[in-house]
């Protein structure tokens, strides 16, 4: 199977340099425009869009690809940054929490096991073909780790917000014995 990734546009909380996790927060007005811009400059095309059920994934999918058949689903929602959830993103640091859960919350780990479990229900139903995903950063690190087999420490230090390497649309092929 291959999968299509694409991150929401910019939110109010992302401008303001806070974590959203599991908060409903809206995309601003350069969220909008980034994600109809995604829309006409996206080189790929898939057969049906999957997104997060948080309105700046939905909003994203919407703007960037109207004509395109979209199903939402939980399990592509971001990390449960629990007690951090709205707060400054300075703490939310991702290192410190691959096995251990942000208070209240979940653990890098957690959000691995909910975006295999997605990967393998997809993969059964959607064999042969293209998928895309409009969703977080977590769920997109969590996916370069089962599909690549990077260790989380790598998936974090090659994360394409630390080095700048941003493109319009991250894509991955796997199949079952890849994510095993």
């Amino acid at each position: 199977m291959k999968i299509i990734y694409y991150v929401h546009g910019t939110t109010y909380d992302n401008a303001s340099k806070k974590c959203s996790g599991w908060k409903q927060v809206e995309l601003n007005d350069l969220g909008r425009e980034q994600a109809v811009n995604l829309g006409k400059n996206t080189p790929y095309h898939f057969d049906i869009l999957f997104t997060s059920d948080l309105v700046r994934a939905i909003d994203s999918a919407n703007l960037a690809f109207p004509n395109i058949e979209k199903r939402q689903d939980s399990r592509l929602r971001e990390c449960n940054y629990g007690d951090l959830d709205g707060g400054d993103k300075k703490l939310v640091r991702y290192e410190e929490h691959i096995e251990e859960p942000f208070p209240n919350g979940e653990s890098l780990m957690d959000v691995q096991k909910r975006i295999q479990e997605f990967l393998l229900d997809t993969l059964k139903k959607y064999p042969d073909k293209t998928i895309g995903i409009m969703a977080h950063r977590a769920p997109q690190l969590a996916i370069e780790v089962l599909t690549k087999h990077y260790s989380w420490e790598e998936a974090i230090s090659k994360d394409w917000r630390k080095t700048g390497d941003w493109q319009p649309g991250f894509e991955y092929e796997f199949d079952e014995n890849d994510l095993s």
